[in-house]
């Protein structure tokens, strides 16, 4: 295999699979989308879904492509096992967290966002705060999200990589606009199905056609160390540990599943608290889903084990291991089924970006409009072509920022950049949703809080210093001398503390700041906001 000439593999058919299940999604996005005369409707779905449905979607976001590509390209990566599914651990109980006690504040009134809550507890200053550190953190995170597409998109055309991206943030940016969170959830859902029946059909396929089936499997990728699931390291360098795991993973996921509007947004779409509670506990099973394509990943490396791709192809693959499951997809799966899967990745992608799109669009709007306010029918449709003008504007950041984000990522694998991409802003906004819930605290206080998580992860990760290193401004050896980094062999940066312990240590610095800067604003009661 020529790894410039894998278009080759995608034939006609595969196209026509590819875009008639676009076709599918998008129609039935359509269909779905019920009314849309408020911003009630275009961003919490008149909170009328049923709680199945987005549990399904909260699952299919976190999945989404990353999930999809990235852990089977980390487990078939070199040193790759299942120590990532302990993760799951911190995960189970920051939902079960969130659902028992965050969901409980959500509900209390009529709000769109987390952020919102915080408004009402802290003033607007800390709302507009929380907003932007939003806006920050969804650039940083969900570009990666754009990437994981793109590489697919890039296997089977001859398009460079930067109109890949321009080709997913443009599906996504039509997907939201046709019927906002209710278009969003559905076509997630319908995701959520394919996902499950890929992963489980591709592990079949290898089972079947590899002489010795599980035997072979189970032989070969054991014998590498790839089922090795618990790691007991206590090194702060390395990420995937059961440490990490209970004392740093669950601050991340409250974060992520609590104050994230990206996953919160979906929770004020449920038709009442009790049913919100359901939707994001009973996500936890995106655990088996993990589970499901660290399984593929093992069944990739055995695959290429006793199906050797040639020397060319294995060096595709050592220079970037993210693109292993589109290759193989490509290249070894039946004609039709290969387009059917690659088909679902692009699609999880696109639901992954129109949902950022959706939560984007809604916290920039409440920066300066007041969605607590009854609207008359003229307001409404221009508060909805407001909305819709701010998706496109998203859209294009987010797009181009993904372009920029490639030219810097190296080689990394996608879920360790997306988990790195999210470390600069995980910590501050639950630091923030801490001291709404106490009631205490300065919006000066909180942004310094920020300022000072931020630069504390800018330090410990090598995103910047590569960037001084490219343009020669500093050498690694040098940084090395007064950062937390060592030179490997290959001369590039390595962190000594992994950022995930930024994750609790961020939380606790920005609360902390916002309690002690300034003097402390005592809450007034909660109101009953109306409904637009």
């Amino acid at each position: 295999m020529d790894p410039t000439n894998l278009h080759e593999f995608f034939t006609p058919l595969d196209w026509a699979v590819v875009f008639g299940y676009l076709l599918l999604t998008t129609l039935v996005g359509h269909l779905l989308r019920g009314k849309q005369s408020s911003i009630r409707d275009f961003f919490l779905a008149g909170r009328s879904l049923p709680w199945q449905a987005v549990s399904g979607s909260i699952i299919a976001t976190e999945i989404s492509g990353v999930t999809f590509i990235g852990v089977p390209g980390m487990v078939y990566a070199a040193g790759g096992d299942f120590t990532y599914l302990q993760w799951g651990i911190g995960s189970i109980i920051a939902r079960v967290i969130v659902g028992l006690f965050f969901v409980r504040v959500f509900y209390e009134q009529e709000i769109y966002s987390p952020y919102d809550y915080m408004g009402n507890r802290l003033g607007e200053g800390v709302k507009r705060l929380a907003t932007v550190i939003f806006a920050i953190g969804s650039i940083l995170g969900q570009s990666v999200r754009v990437l994981v597409a793109a590489l697919a998109l890039k296997v089977v055309t001859p398009l460079t990589f930067d109109q890949c991206i321009w080709i997913i943030g443009l599906f996504a940016v039509a997907w939201t606009l046709m019927g906002g969170m209710q278009t969003v959830i559905w076509t997630d859902v319908m995701q959520f199905f394919l996902f499950i029946a890929g992963a489980i059909f591709s592990l079949g396929w290898i089972f079947w056609n590899l002489d010795g089936g599980l035997h072979t499997l189970t032989t070969t990728a054991g014998d590498a160390g790839k089922f090795t699931l618990l790691n007991l390291s206590r090194d702060p360098a390395v990420g995937f540990t059961l440490w990490v795991a209970i004392i740093a993973v669950p601050f991340q996921n409250l974060s992520a599943f609590g104050v994230d509007q990206l996953n919160a947004q979906r929770m004020f779409c449920c038709r009442n608290e009790k049913d919100a509670r359901k939707a994001i506990i009973t996500s936890s099973a995106a655990l088996l889903v993990t589970l499901l394509m660290l399984l593929v990943g093992t069944g990739l490396f055995t695959w290429y084990a006793h199906n050797d791709p040639g020397e060319v192809m294995h060096s595709f693959f050592a220079k970037d291991s993210n693109i292993i499951y589109p290759v193989w997809i490509t290249t070894s799966l039946p004609v039709g089924l290969r387009g059917l899967i690659l088909a679902g990745i692009f699609a999880a992608a696109i639901s992954s970006l129109d949902s950022i799109l959706a939560a984007l669009s809604q916290t920039t709007l409440s920066l300066f409009k007041k969605t607590d306010t009854l609207y008359n029918e003229e307001s409404r449709k221009s508060l909805l072509k407001i909305s819709r003008v701010l998706v496109v504007a998203w859209g294009i950041a987010l797009s181009a920022f993904a372009i920029l984000l490639d030219s810097l990522r190296g080689n990394v694998n996608m879920v360790v950049l997306a988990f790195g991409m999210i470390s600069y802003t995980t910590g501050p906004l639950l630091g923030m949703f801490l001291a709404s819930l106490h009631g205490k605290a300065t919006a000066r206080g909180l942004t310094l809080g920020f300022v000072l998580s931020f630069l504390l992860v800018l330090y410990i990760r090598t995103d910047l210093w590569n960037i001084l290193i490219n343009f020669k401004i500093y050498t690694p050896e040098k940084i090395a001398g007064f950062a937390p980094f060592t030179v490997n062999e290959a001369g590039k940066l390595a962190s000594k503390i992994n950022a995930a312990w930024a994750w609790p240590v961020t939380v606790f610095l920005t609360w902390g700041c916002g309690l002690l800067l300034g003097k402390n604003r005592i809450p007034g009661e909660h109101r009953n906001l109306p409904r637009s």
